[in-house]
């Protein structure tokens, strides 16, 4: 046994422990093959920084999984990795370059990914220096990163056959570009946000100088590379101009009025500029008419050759001049203020372009359908909460081709060539032989393409690996709900489609993490909190409690600095209680083993029964995915029942001088503690290891020590009703004592009536707990005892409490106090009748459910009638 310090110090427990632990190799899978596998996968966090509150939650609550699993016998897997974060890396670094004076284009591609793969090693280790410190019991000899060997391997054969099977091709379509990164965006990147706009009011005159029409635009700018101006067919306004030909302002190109169903006759004028290499209605509009498609602007934003004397202006300096200049010719009709959602780059934050450009896409249809069929299936993928199976569902219905080629230099090269002489084009796993002939496609793929193949990627496929037949599918996915479109729902179509299996059976989705306000937190906000300034402040344990304790499934969460505190508490009690223990402990004491029921007294059938249902119940909440209630079942376990009340009650054996009494009671709280710090491991791993290591233990870490189960022979509910009759009443003379300001060490007389002779049995077999706990100078317990008038009253169900106090006793604020609790169970019983007197609840309720609110109706009864007795006694001895 290790003597513990007399408070708890979070740094000198976790300090050092965390390796140890990699040293006895106790976070890789057990290999006992009988056992039933059960893995995650961790959701790589991007290699562009480090890990924030939310990795911290998502870990929080994979490692509490993993390690709960691997208590009770699984041959668990908790997979490590990261994410190159294509677009989101390559921005950070080429800022960081920007400072030092050096541009990517002057270094060469070459140097510039090298300069990159220097940032990926220091994030990475830093990254993995959080997961330590978080306490994650993860298997390091089977990390993976998305751009490692294995992993590239399985991109470009998924690329490949997605290709020959037709689900992937290149096409000239409207995408969104980003102008600062210079790169195509996928439609889920592109964050809408409301920005003060205009609509410009703009006459395009009739060719043949007949008058002109009314164009509304809010991107005046792309005027230049309109080609034609449509109206709704069968417009009755515009019947007699369908096939004249109008002037473009400025420019002079002659434009056909056109009927297209892509128009609104209910929208503005009803008359719409048709631009189709800048709007992807317009680009469909534009393929129905045979229209030409002019790009006017270049890939930084500015307007290119097309623009005339705009040209190398940016695309908003042009849009102010362009317009001084239609107002100036006389061309401008008005100017509409407005509010519009506009798209923003979710990596930049510049207003996204719509642009016609020749990119590589994935033909979603196919794909989406085999998800929307699995999902009705046994196999299906199982959302917690339920509801978040809609979204999936919702956005599958509805899903757009996704464009998966990015204009970067770090990420996956996408495997295409193209013959320098014919400008064939080859797609393959490997480059050409005559490579000499033949130049590679210079884009990247989509980070996220490589991110959706990570359940079985990670796991050794296209192999046929002895991980991913063991592993794979992986049983949990933790992740934010904010994340389905990005991740989950790309997983589970490319999971399906390559290995017809789902990629994880359960999705557990937490919500965001806020601030106190309730605020996201952002870095525009600087409302941000370090994981690992808290944990240097509260110690890991504590933030885990505290994550895991604020865990609903799918709903947000707000950090709060007091509970992190509370948590720290809390921790220090369990600390407090285990000092206890451990110091009241034989030196010649054996591990916990379990005691001999038939010896016990109420108080220990009480505990045992509690902590039967404790065990229980956690175990079926961690199943249920339902941590914050888990949480709650503990700390009112510990906190309450064992530290506030058992400890306690065992303190009068341990004192006492019966030796056989004293050495049973140091066996149940050593077998009570072991369980409760098992119970605890998964949540908090690092106190409960310093604990348990410093009791009497068989093994060498409580990591792989066996998870609690519930014992039928601990069932006792009598027991646990008839300690609570015992608790209540003990409860009730310490708040008359608190009343009184007449503490403990000062006896007072106390006198009970009781309802029946079973409680009266109780107070009589418990008579030392009684003696201890109340202190009476003068005792009396009946079914019928002589009320003083002079007293302190306290009603509990099955008893009324009086102490004698005549000269500190205010009869009127006695009586006030009465008619308080009389209001009080009055409304309870109101409460209860209408309950049960609701045909709904009696007949779907469960028997148990229904029965447990009678008994609480009879206790409310019998109480209030006591009460109201009492009052009369009061008013009465005035």
């Amino acid at each position: 046994m290790t003597e513990l310090a007399p408070k708890y110090d979070p740094n000198e427990v976790e300090q050092g422990r965390y390796q140890k632990w990699l040293d006895q190799d106790l976070f890789k899978p057990s290999g006992d093959k009988k056992a039933h596998p059960y893995s995650i996968v961790i959701p790589p966090p991007n290699v562009t920084g480090k890990l924030h509150l939310g990795h911290a939650w998502d870990t929080a609550i994979q490692d509490t999984l993993i390690r709960f699993k691997r208590m009770q016998g699984y041959d668990t897997l908790y997979l490590p990795g990261m994410d190159h974060a294509g677009i989101a890396t390559q921005a950070k670094v080429e800022a960081k370059l920007r400072k030092q004076g050096k541009d990517r284009h002057e270094m060469g591609r070459e140097a510039f990914v090298q300069q990159v793969w220097d940032w990926k090693d220091e994030y990475a280790n830093i990254i993995k220096g959080q997961w330590a410190k978080l306490g994650l019991s993860l298997d390091y000899s089977r990390e993976r990163f998305t751009l490692d060997k294995g992993l590239s391997k399985a991109v470009r054969r998924v690329f490949v056959q997605l290709y020959n099977e037709g689900l992937i091709y290149r096409g000239e379509y409207i995408i969104n570009w980003d102008p600062e990164l210079q790169t195509a965006l996928s439609d889920i990147e592109v964050i809408h946000q409301d920005d003060e706009g205009a609509f410009y009011h703009i006459k395009y005159p009739f060719a043949d100088g007949s008058g002109f029409v009314e164009i509304a635009t809010t991107r005046p700018e792309t005027m230049f590379g309109d080609t034609a101006v449509a109206v709704a067919p069968g417009d009755p306004r515009y019947k007699d101009i369908v096939g004249k030909e109008l002037i473009l302002p400025l420019v002079g190109r002659h434009l056909p009025i056109i009927e297209d169903q892509h128009v609104d006759p209910d929208f503005g004028t009803g008359l719409v500029k048709i631009t189709p290499a800048h709007d992807p209605n317009d680009f469909a509009t534009g393929n129905r008419h045979h229209l030409k498609r002019i790009n006017v602007m270049n890939d930084d934003g500015t307007m290119n050759e097309e623009c005339g004397k705009y040209a190398g202006m940016d695309r908003f300096a042009c849009r102010k001049q362009l317009v001084a200049d239609l107002k100036e010719q006389g061309y401008l009709l008005k100017v509409k203020p407005i509010v519009h959602s506009v798209g923003h780059s979710e990596r930049s934050g510049v207003q996204v372009e719509p642009r016609l450009s020749t990119q590589w896409f994935v033909k979603m249809k196919p794909l989406a359908e085999k998800v929307l069929a699995n999902q009705k299936t046994a196999g299906k993928v199982n959302f917690v909460p339920a509801r978040f199976e809609q979204t999936l569902e919702q956005w599958m219905e509805n899903v757009h081709d996704w464009v998966i080629s990015r204009q970067l230099w770090w990420g996956h090269r996408i495997p295409a060539w193209y013959n320098k002489q014919t400008g064939e084009m080859y797609v393959g796993e490997e480059a050409p032989k005559d490579i000499e002939n033949w130049k590679q496609d210079p884009d990247v793929l989509d980070t996220w393409f490589s991110s959706a193949l990570w359940p079985f990627s990670t796991m050794g496929w296209p192999e046929d690996s002895a991980d991913f037949k063991r592993y794979f599918p992986t049983d949990t996915l933790v992740t934010g709900y904010d994340i389905i479109f990005f991740w989950v729902s790309r997983m589970i179509f490319q999971s399906l489609h390559f290995t017809n299996e789902r990629p994880f059976k359960d999705v557990v989705l937490h919500g965001l993490m806020r601030d106190q306000q309730g605020r996201k937190m952002s870095k525009s906000l600087g409302n941000g909190v370090d994981p690992m300034d808290v944990i240097d402040q509260y110690g890991a344990d504590a933030l885990r409690w505290f994550l895991l304790n604020g865990t609903a499934p799918g709903q947000d969460t707000r950090y709060d600095p007091k509970k992190l505190g509370a948590a720290w508490n809390f921790i220090n009690k369990i600390w407090n209680a285990s000092r206890f223990v451990i110091m009241n402990l034989p030196e010649d004491a054996k591990p916990a083993q379990m005691p001999d029921t038939s010896k016990f007294d109420l108080a220990d059938s009480w505990i045992f029964d509690r902590l039967n249902h404790t065990v229980s119940e956690v175990i079926r909440l961690f199943n249920e995915y339902k941590f914050g209630e888990a949480g709650k079942e503990l700390y009112n376990f510990i906190w309450n029942d064992f530290c506030d009340w058992y400890i306690e009650i065992a303190k009068v054996a341990l004192n006492g001088q019966d030796a056989e009494l004293k050495a049973r009671k140091q066996e149940n709280l050593v077998w009570i503690l072991d369980q409760i710090l098992r119970l605890l491991h998964p949540i908090m791993p690092f106190v409960t290891e310093k604990l348990w290591l410093s009791m009497p233990h068989e093994g060498k870490s409580i990591m792989v020590a066996k998870y609690p189960e519930p014992h039928s022979e601990f069932v006792n509910e009598q027991a646990t009703s008839d300690m609570g009759f015992l608790i209540e009443l003990i409860k009730a003379v310490r708040n008359i004592r608190t009343e009184v300001n007449a503490p403990l060490s000062s006896p007072i007389d106390i006198l009970i009536q009781l309802d029946n002779e079973k409680d009266k049995h109780i107070l009589e077999d418990n008579a030392e707990y009684v003696e201890n706990f109340l202190h009476p100078k003068d005792l009396t317990v009946d079914l019928k005892v002589t009320a003083p008038k002079l007293a302190k009253t306290a009603v509990i169900p099955g008893a009324q409490i009086f102490v004698p106090l005549a000269e500190l006793v205010n009869l009127d604020d006695e009586i006030a106090k009465m008619q308080k609790e009389e209001q009080r169970l009055e409304a309870e019983v109101t409460r209860s009748n209408k309950k049960l007197a609701n045909q709904g609840f009696v007949a779907h309720a469960p028997e148990a459910v229904i029965n447990k609110e009678k008994e609480k109706q009879a206790d409310y009864e019998s109480q209030l009638a006591g009460v109201k007795e009492r009052i009369k006694e009061l008013k009465e001895s005035k």
